[in-house]
């Protein structure tokens, strides 16, 4: 009878995927007569540009609905050429950094460090995990949502004077010169021309591949999607959880039951309001969480993004790195110790507040979720159901330069 339903389970999951793109992208047409010699020469058996891993049409759930991809469409080609620019250390003033450095694979594409090392000094806050990223109703990134996009987004570290040098100021070199020595690298001629049909290397092309590249890192073969494959909707119990786990996605999804002094007499812990199922991104409209500390000691109150809540740790079920823009602890007990109640003040989201945002406007009383240590036990076991497997091993987002 397992056996069955197991393999029942299993079709059911299968058959809740879709194509990550209604239409295929279109590839650009490459001339046959074009050389990838120099991409041999430099890479060997780690790329090969005639046999493209599959980046664009990977399978997505059905039941996924947000997409910031826009007009800069996923193709193999570009995906491609984006992981060579991610991985390339050359992207540096002194070639020690690549975007890698800090968003590392086998950590779901975050940092252990709580800063992360850059050309000239230390991160100012905590590197953000890429994984799902084009999964998001949040279009901006960073955690303070300085970039408008994830294009605009993946050139700004490379023109940061501490993180990659190319700031153009305080006698770093400027992104011209970063063109002219990329230009001066051969297998990048015959990458920019599989992805765009020429060989021409502008900001504007590196900032789509790139882009590509970091959309096209999914993780969707998680514990939570095989339950939620064979499940009406999330809210239903899942019959590949454990009562644990079941308990934890209930308190993850349903609201507190505050009574008039803000504090919790039943029902969740109001983290679907912001973390909303199944992308588990966060809501566009957040204020900060109340963690308002910058690494430096000064606040830090522009912190209104967060990444996505899946991998938040690793197979093994450590952490992926420390927590928050701060990387405040590895402990998720002090997550929830710090949910459990926020002070208000200084851009605090609302929803925090004593009446849990629903009289609209909230107000600054303190409120309080009063979480026992069964149900800090529950979520941590529904939280480590949103990590995959596949996202730390598969070789299309490795390193191609080991």
């Amino acid at each position: 009878m397992k056996s069955s339903f197991f393999q029942l389970s299993l079709l059911a999951f299968a058959t809740l995927f879709v194509s990550c793109d209604s239409t295929e992208p279109d590839e650009i047409e490459v001339s046959p007569d074009l050389s990838f010699d120099m991409v041999m020469a430099t890479f060997g058996d780690n790329l090969d540009p005639t046999n493209l891993p599959n980046y664009a049409n990977q399978n997505i759930p059905n039941y996924i609905n947000e997409d910031n991809t826009g007009n800069n469409q996923i193709t193999d080609g570009g995906a491609l050429l984006g992981r060579v620019l991610f991985y390339d250390k050359k992207l540096s003033s002194n070639n020690t950094i690549a975007c890698a450095s800090c968003h590392q694979q086998a950590f779901a594409f975050g940092d252990q460090a709580v800063a992360s090392t850059g050309v000239s000094g230390f991160t100012g806050r905590h590197s953000m995990r890429l994984i799902n990223a084009r999964f998001a109703e949040e279009e901006n990134f960073f955690w303070d949502e300085r970039a408008k996009s994830l294009e605009e987004q993946t050139t700004m570290p490379i023109q940061d004077h501490i993180e990659m040098g190319f700031s153009g100021q305080n006698g770093d070199p400027d992104m011209d010169s970063l063109i002219n020595k990329l230009s001066e690298e051969g297998h990048y001629a015959e990458l920019f021309t599989l992805a765009f049909g020429d060989s021409e290397i502008t900001e504007s092309r590196m900032q789509d591949a790139m882009a590509q590249f970091i959309r096209s890192i999914v993780s969707f073969d998680s514990k939570y999607d095989i339950g939620r494959a064979s499940a009406n909707n999330n809210n239903d119990n899942f019959s590949n959880f454990t009562d644990l786990e079941n308990e934890g996605k209930r308190l993850f999804m349903q609201r507190a039951e505050l009574n008039n002094q803000g504090v919790r007499i039943g029902g969740g812990l109001d983290c679907n309001t912001c973390h909303s199922a199944p992308e588990f991104d966060i809501d566009p409209n957040s204020g900060n969480n109340g963690i308002i500390a910058a690494l430096d000691g000064s606040l830090d109150t522009e912190v209104t993004r967060s990444p996505s809540l899946r991998d938040l740790f690793g197979t093994d079920g450590t952490a992926n790195g420390p927590f928050m823009h701060n990387g405040f602890s590895t402990d998720f007990n002090d997550v929830l110790d710090h949910y459990e109640s926020v002070a208000m003040g200084n851009n605090t989201d609302r929803r925090l507040s004593s009446d849990g945002g629903r009289r609209g406007g909230g107000d600054d009383m303190v409120r309080n979720l009063a979480i026992t240590d069964q149900e800090k036990e529950a979520i941590l076991a529904f939280m480590k159901t949103l990590t995959g497997s596949n996202v730390y091993t598969d070789e299309k987002w490795s390193d191609p330069f080991e």
